[in-house]
């Protein structure tokens, strides 16, 4: 008999049920199979993992059917299900929802030549353990150009850091802010090197590693590092830009009995992994490791679960330090590990000029001199808050948002040469005017970095301009003069370190309106001053305070503590948990009074409107209470899926209820 989970998205079904395995199938399934199963009603047929194979079963009727195996290997892995199953109750979700993104698709073809590899080669690498280790030594030759050169050592893990990686320990790391030149001659950063250095170490303890970064950049300066330490074909890629093929050949390499090391996003906490001794995540306060779909389970969650379950050593690095990784420490889930020696950036705080220099595009003159100084000897990168030429336009005279008539979007200036346009519909404005004054001139509220790139080009004629954003991806520049303008996040990586880092805008993105934002802020700043060579200026413009005094003393985890402790004050996330609940008016009381009955703490903010003629209520409460709230909302979602639409008389059938749940969830302000 098989207990099988049904992959469906209804949490009625988020649950095992028993299949007898006829005879034809008793050789073909085993745990951990993808089988296609009858469901007990309408005939129909569904996909399924078998999680458990037995003799008993408590249902006393006659049980269905296994219908059919698909594949020949079993895809479920023990610990991978385990994970899936804890997250998702954390969350109040399915735990179907959770392997859709933990598995990948099938490829027939695929999976028959891994097949026949792993038949030839055997199910292990005919290794010793520790063999695909290399010596780091040479791995690094040197760091950016600077007053200190000395290159750095194989202890660039920080020492404390090698004691911990196979023992369990969970750890906190701050990434020294520095670029590296591998041996390769290829740059990258410090942190990079450090995680390709943990690695290393669980690798020649035999143990696999899982390291989960927010995205292609920094997966491209973590592969190279790791190649320059340990043999490259122990390192596996799982990430979106794969083909399905290349991804569902990685997910089966993982899954063989031999140690290696699995790069990738946020899903890579999820992949399956021998002997698995260490999971890290860079840059955990990042937004890409929070997963937009259901049950919406953060990477650093994740990682926090089945670092619990398999005790391997669990590792935070970064340039700044998240707020929820300030509570693990603060609580002592999570230790600190002391770097030996960090190389802080020059950050320079600037206040914003009211007559920037002729040419500068609203740049400081004390910045601008800096630019002009640095760009003689390499490249400059100047970091900004928004995409294109124009993003935002307001009325000249009265300065209201212009919206475009058609559709009330916000208007845009494309390119300096195309009139305003809709960002929505992509109506031409043209000829538009105010309807608060009538005035008919626009001007830009604020500048992108397609204008800010037209600008400084006019500035520095003889300079090279690199524009880099989402659309223009560049991953790395050369070490000659440019003027590399970036959008937030997307700074490629400069050979030998930028010679000077301005970053504009900052008053700007504090602008935006989130819980999070000063936290963001603070580090797309540090992660773009760590693309600095040693003792190159960092200017900061237009922002002073608590915020620009950490950038400037490097003091991010002190910031952090005190970014805690005042959200502890007002209780916000993450001093205590949210969870987000929409349904119709008398369904979302219902839930809410459920919910009351089970935990009284409970604090209930709302309701307020949302699309749909729905509401919205978000609850609050501390973490002790979070396993019972969870149970309370999931009781509520089966019961509002389960209930029965009696029709009325003349009358289609009705829309089906909703109840949404949203635990911890990131676009609350």
């Amino acid at each position: 008999m098989a207990r099988v989970l049904l992959d469906s998205p209804l949490p009625q079904l988020d649950q095992l049920f028993d299949y007898r395995v006829p005879d034809r199938l008793v050789d073909r399934v085993r745990r951990g199979m993808r089988v296609r199963v009858p469901l007990r009603t309408g005939g129909r047929i569904a996909d399924g993992w078998v999680v458990e194979l037995t003799h008993r079963s408590e249902y006393g009727g006659r049980l269905s059917e296994v219908e059919d195996v698909v594949g020949e290997v079993p895809l479920l892995t023990e610990d991978v299900w385990r994970l899936a199953r804890v997250a998702a109750d954390r969350a109040a979700g399915n735990a179907s929802d959770i392997l859709r993104l933990a598995i990948p698709s099938r490829y027939v073809r695929v999976e028959r030549t891994w097949l026949q590899r792993r038949d030839e080669d055997g199910d292990g690498d005919g290794r010793e353990p520790g063999a695909g280790g290399r010596s780091a030594g040479p791995g690094v030759v040197g760091h950016g150009a600077g007053p200190s050169s000395a290159p750095p050592t194989a202890g660039a893990a920080a020492p404390d850091l090698a004691a911990g990686i196979v023992a369990g320990a969970r750890m906190a790391l701050m990434a020294d802010p520095r670029p590296l030149r591998l041996a390769s001659g290829t740059w990258v950063g410090a942190w990079a090197f450090a995680l390709a250095e943990a690695a290393r170490i669980a690798l020649d303890a035999d143990r696999s590693t899982l390291i989960a970064v927010p995205d292609h950049r920094d997966q491209e300066q973590l592969q190279a590092a790791l190649e320059a330490v340990i043999d490259p074909d122990r390192v596996l890629r799982t990430d979106a830009r794969q083909s399905g093929g290349e991804r569902y050949r990685a997910f089966l390499d993982a899954m063989r009995d031999r140690a290696h090391v699995i790069i990738g996003n946020r899903s890579t906490v999820y992949a399956p992994a021998a002997r698995l001794g260490l999971i890290a995540i860079f840059d955990d306060g990042d937004p890409l490791h929070a997963e937009p779909l259901a049950p919406g389970v953060h990477a650093r969650d994740a990682a926090l679960i089945r670092q619990e379950q398999s005790g391997a050593a669990l590792l935070f690095v970064g340039h700044t330090r998240s707020v929820d990784v300030a509570r693990l420490v603060g609580i002592g889930w999570v230790r600190e590990v002391e770097q030996a020696r960090i190389q802080r950036p020059r950050v320079v705080l600037t206040e914003q000029q009211q007559t920037p220099e002729p040419g500068s595009a609203r740049i400081p003159s004390v910045a601008w001199r800096q630019a002009q100084q640095a760009i003689l000897e390499g490249p400059v990168l100047v970091q900004v808050a928004r995409p294109g030429h124009t993003p935002m336009l307001v009325c000249d005279r009265c300065r209201e948002p212009a919206r475009c008539p058609a559709c009330a979007g916000p208007l845009v200036l494309p390119t300096a040469d195309a009139p305003p346009s809709c960002a929505l519909c992509g109506t031409s404005a043209a000829g538009r005017s105010c309807p608060i004054c009538e005035s008919t001139k626009l001007r830009a509220a604020t500048v992108g970095a397609t204008r800010t790139a037209e600008e400084l080009g006019r500035a520095f004629p003889r300079a090279r301009v690199v524009l880099a954003d989402g659309e223009r991806q560049v991953l790395r520049v050369g070490d000659e003069p440019a003027l590399v303008v970036a959008t937030r996040g997307a700074e490629p990586i400069a050979d030998g370190g930028y010679r000077a880092v301005l970053l504009l805008d900052g008053d700007r993105m504090l602008l935006r309106e989130s819980l999070r934002v000063a936290e963001d802020c603070l580090r797309w700043w540090s992660n773009a001053a760590a693309l600095a060579a040693p003792g190159a200026p960092v200017s900061l413009v237009g922002v002073g305070g608590a915020l620009g005094t950490a950038l400037a003393t490097w003091r991010q985890r002190e910031w952090a503590v005190d970014e805690l402790a005042a959200r502890r004050e007002v209780g916000f996330p993450p001093a205590v948990r949210m969870a987000s609940v929409v349904a119709a008016s008398e369904r979302l009381a219902g839930a809410v009074e459920a919910t009351r009955r089970a935990v009284p703490s409970v604090e209930v903010l709302g309701p307020t409107p949302v699309d749909g003629g729905l509401e919205r209520v978000v609850l609050r409460f501390d973490y002790g209470a979070g396993p019972t709230v969870a149970a309370t909302l999931k009781a509520e979602a089966i019961r509002t899926a389960t209930e029965r639409r009696r029709p009325v008389a003349g009358r289609g059938p009705g829309r089906a209820a909703v109840l949404r749940v949203r635990f911890d969830d990131p676009d609350l302000p």
